[in-house]
């Protein structure tokens, strides 16, 4: 056991026995130096003989192991022959502490000096005069230095003993969260397979429910295709019996002689004379009567008449000659266009030009590739949704969030005039192909046709649910498509202000709808990235492709209605060729693309993003 002695020992007391033995001032003990105590390590022999390793044989085959015979070798206690055996270690011999030198560690360690000193001097005294033998004194009985190991080793264990019951408690209170952690799991679990068998029962019950309305509406409409076939013989019926008045009429007219001579004439001849004059009678009498609009009570002497249906799209002839069909695609431009994003393009119908909208509360025109900046506009007061060149090039319109329509000059390059009768943000607008008409979509749910010569709201088109996001005009027709955030499109006649078809179909909100240019056939694009088009004259899809999970927000078609382009929130174009079925997706913008266009050719395209670019693809 190490332990603190005086340097002054009994050796140097025999070293100096000739001499005088110095005295130690026990008043200054603090000053003597002491050393820890004294081991001696048994040497450890070098000539020793170490083991041989047997060396065996593992396998039965040198050319192939045998896995299950190295695993029995091993069970068997192959392994403690591989083994080296250790040399013994060497012992240490521990030389026990006398007993003045554990009196006076003793009186140092409770700092009793005054009994140190007394003890040394008196100790001193005997040693000096003979009377006391070094070798007489001793040493401590190894038992108190067992018992100080032994306090020492309790002291130790109590220690753990704490530590481990601290850790017992941390681990219990563990215990007890993870329980309640997989309580609350479980009930959770039961909660949402209770809800699961509820809502399949409600499926069930649902299904059940409309297995009941087939009849119902499959009866409805064998009475609507009846009242069809009924109005269509009863305008016929109209017709021979107008026909008819004008016969007996125009009989009326005729002098003796005529009808001398009609009453020659044979039965086929008389009703052949009966048609023509009842056709003539129906001319002139169209001609005088001024075409009437239901529902229009306070009529403006300004009001502007909508052009009648002849179904002649001019486009389609220069589509024949001028047309091209893009194949391939590649970027050509890119315009750092706006400050913030870009919401919408509108493409000049005559000229290589284009304008921009921002929420940067402007707009911009462009010149078509080169990116020169031509013109722009401030006014609004709050973000830029949509625009639309009117059909001679001179004008433009744009809506806001603002909850504003503006007309735009060029000429005079000023806005001539500002619609305010929407009550929320404004979306969409679109002209109609004479000018005289423009309609815009908002987003109370609600879209306006607005008259250019009265300066008037003519119509309001309600029947959505919520906000219509996207309008437009069939071009040289008065049919407007309107996609809603109902997840509806509707189609209506401009001059009632009523719906004429609705589509369903959208799961989720409607971002944009667009006719191709025969009018035929329109796409739209839904918040998840859903593409549906539609047949106009079946009203019904006659495809769909989900090209999600990002939104959809804008979608073209080419001039020949064989490709639609998307424009999609991850950044991408999506170009999908529909006679093939190919879909070709284009790295476009570095952020969300918000809008896209075909010009009128088909020779470029324009695309616009959060990014604030404008690029042009041909």
């Amino acid at each position: 056991m190490a332990t603190i002695q005086p340097a002054p020992k009994m050796d140097i007391l025999k070293k100096q026995s000739s001499h005088e033995i110095p005295k130690i001032d026990l008043s200054k003990i603090e000053n003597v130096p002491y050393f820890i105590e004294k081991e001696y390590i048994r040497d450890i022999d070098d000539d020793f003989v170490y083991e041989e390793v047997p060396v065996e044989d593992f396998y039965e085959n040198e050319n192939e192991e045998n896995f299950e015979l190295a695993l029995l070798k091993l069970d068997d206690g192959s392994k403690d022959k591989l083994t080296v055996a250790t040399p013994p270690r060497a012992d240490i011999n521990i030389i026990p502490e006398t007993t003045d030198d554990f009196i006076r560690n003793f009186l140092v360690k409770l700092n009793l000096l005054k009994t140190l000193n007394a003890f040394q001097n008196e100790w001193y005294e005997h040693v000096q005069s003979g009377r006391l033998k070094a070798d007489d004194v001793g040493s401590v009985p190894d038992i108190y230095a067992k018992n100080q190991q032994l306090a020492d080793q309790v002291k130790f264990f109590k220690f753990e003993v704490d530590r481990f019951k601290k850790a017992a408690e941390k681990a219990k209170e563990e215990y007890v969260k993870m329980k309640k952690e997989r309580d609350y799991h479980r009930m959770h679990h039961n909660r949402v397979a209770q809800e699961k068998n509820k809502l399949i029962t409600d499926l069930k019950r649902l299904k059940l429910h409309y297995e009941t309305y087939e009849p119902l509406l499959k009866n409805m409409k064998d009475k609507y295709e009846g009242a069809i076939r009924d109005k269509i013989v009863n305008q016929l019926e109209r017709d021979r019996a107008v026909a008819e008045l004008g016969a007996i009429k125009s009989n009326e007219n005729l002098s003796p002689k005529d009808k001398l001579e009609k009453k020659d004439m044979g039965p086929t001849q008389k009703r052949l004379l009966e048609y023509r004059n009842g056709e003539k009678a129906l001319r002139e009498e169209m001609k005088t009567k001024k075409p009437e609009e239901p529902f229009i009570t306070n009529r403006h002497p300004k009001d502007s008449e909508f052009p009648p249906e002849t179904g002649l799209n001019p486009y389609l002839n220069r589509l024949k000659e001028d047309a091209h069909n893009l194949t391939s695609i590649r970027l050509s431009q890119t315009i750092q266009a706006h400050n913030l994003p870009i919401s919408s393009i509108a493409i000049h119908p005559r000229k290589m030009i284009a304008v921009t909208t921002s929420d940067d509360k402007s707009w911009k025109m462009w010149t078509i590739p080169d990116g020169q900046m031509i013109m722009r506009g401030d006014g609004h007061t709050d973000w830029v949704s949509g625009c639309e060149f009117h059909p001679n090039g001179k004008m433009l319109a744009t809506s806001s969030g603002d909850s504003t329509v503006k007309l735009w000059n060029f000429e005079k390059q000023k806005c001539i005039h500002t619609f305010t009768d929407h009550l929320q943000a404004v979306w969409d607008v679109s002209w109609h192909s004479c000018g005289n008409f423009l309609v815009s979509g908002s987003r109370d749910n609600t879209a306006k046709v607005w008259d250019l010569n009265s300066l008037r709201c003519r119509y309001t088109l309600r029947g959505h649910a919520d906000a219509i996001n996207s309008v437009e005009f069939l071009h040289f027709s008065n049919i407007i498509l309107t996609g809603s955030s109902d997840k509806t499109i509707s189609l209506w006649d401009a001059r009632t202000g009523l719906v004429a078809h609705n589509f369903y179909g959208h799961m989720n909100s409607v971002n944009h709808a667009t006719f191709n240019l025969r009018g035929d056939t329109l796409a739209s694009c839904d918040s998840m990235g859903v593409v549906k088009i539609w047949d106009v004259r079946k009203v019904s899809v006659t495809e769909s492709h989900d090209f999600g999970p990002y939104s959809a927000n804008s979608v073209a078609f080419n001039p020949l209605s064989t490709m639609i382009v998307v424009a999609s929130d991850d950044g991408s174009l999506k170009s999908f060729n529909i006679q093939s079925q190919q879909l070709t997706p284009l790295a476009a913008h570095e952020d969300a693309v918000n809008c896209v266009k075909f010009d009128i050719n088909g020779s470029y395209i324009l695309s616009g993003g959060c990014d604030n670019t404008l690029r042009v693809w041909s």
